[in-house]
């Protein structure tokens, strides 16, 4: 019988290293990137790091991925029963329904904030589920970022007419854009939009359709209002 011949992971060359890390999730990149430093040396490679997806807002806390020039494509997708707390009107929420939000409710913005700071060349962003991500971070987004060409956002209650405006200021390489189930965006919005920005092929699925947050009216001061019931 021949003998069997092993090789040590480190002995492969480089190439075949990021192929090997390339399919992998990033907890274990970041277990195999522990072992040694030629290891770690691959981990930090800006190659591996073209594409990012995260399932729930606690991975963006993580160190298990690089931000840098080399991310391409970003997806946040949230699917989870706080994303319907997050998604209630501000002045309806119980304490207890504010406490959850409270955890959380800077996530996205702040990890988007990195985005623009480190990640210039990014082409493609979408965003399910992110119910505290704000207009004024997206503008930003759309100014750091000028090779973006798909924008998707699905469930985003704080996504508004400003986006859109920003997308017809900004967005001059976006291609795509999709506002779906985003209520506080409108009809008159939409139609803006499409006029100022005729090639963008635009997707609003419910949006416009759906009721947008209406703040509650304040009160008549007591003095006043017993002058009316008066009249």
């Amino acid at each position: 019988m021949w003998p069997l011949l092993t090789m040590h992971i480190t002995q492969l060359n480089r190439e075949c290293l990021l192929h090997l890390f390339s399919f992998l999730d990033k907890d274990s990149r970041k277990s195999l990137a522990r072992t040694c430093s030629q290891l770690h040396e691959v981990f930090e490679d800006p190659a591996l790091w073209s594409l990012l997806h995260f399932r729930s807002l606690t991975e963006l806390q993580k160190d298990n991925f690089l931000l840098g020039p080399a991310l391409r494509s970003l997806s946040i997708c949230w699917h989870s029963s706080r994303v319907q707390v997050c998604s209630i009107e501000d002045w309806l929420k119980s304490a207890f329904q504010r406490s959850i939000c409270s955890r959380h409710e800077s996530l996205v913005n702040d990890f988007l904030l990195r985005v623009c700071d480190r990640c210039p060349n990014l082409a493609s962003v979408t965003l399910s589920g992110c119910g505290h991500v704000t207009d004024d971070c997206l503008a930003r987004l759309l100014r750091c970022c000028p090779r973006l060409r798909a924008l998707r956002l699905e469930n985003c209650a704080r996504v508004t007419n400003r986006t859109l405006a920003a997308v017809a200021a900004d967005g001059r390489a976006l291609q795509t854009l999709h506002v779906d189930f985003c209520r506080n965006v409108s009809a008159a919005g939409l139609r803006r939009l499409r006029a100022a920005c005729p090639r963008l092929a635009l997707r609003a699925e419910h949006s416009a359709a759906m009721l947008p947050d209406q703040p509650p009216r304040p009160r008549a001061p007591a003095a006043a209002l017993g002058k009316l019931l008066q009249r």
